[in-house]
């Protein structure tokens, strides 16, 4: 099972940020933290995804859970 955290901050400009450390590259932007997670999620299976389609994936892929960091 792959665990994922989601680490949020917000810039100095109101924007908030999240990233999934796990997973390098993905860090959005949004307006509230709620679109922010729920971008991040959305980003992270898509790098996910495409790691099962280029054979990267390991055997920890049986499953994904998130959790807030």
């Amino acid at each position: 099972m792959m665990r994922l955290s989601i680490q949020l901050a917000r810039e100095a400009d109101g924007r908030w940020i999240a990233e999934v450390p796990e997973l390098p590259g993905v860090m959005v932007y949004a307006a509230s933290p709620e679109l922010a997670t729920a971008r991040a999620k959305s980003l992270a299976l898509r790098v996910i995804a495409d790691r099962i389609d280029q054979g990267e994936a390991g055997p920890d892929l049986s499953g994904v859970t998130f959790a807030a960091a």
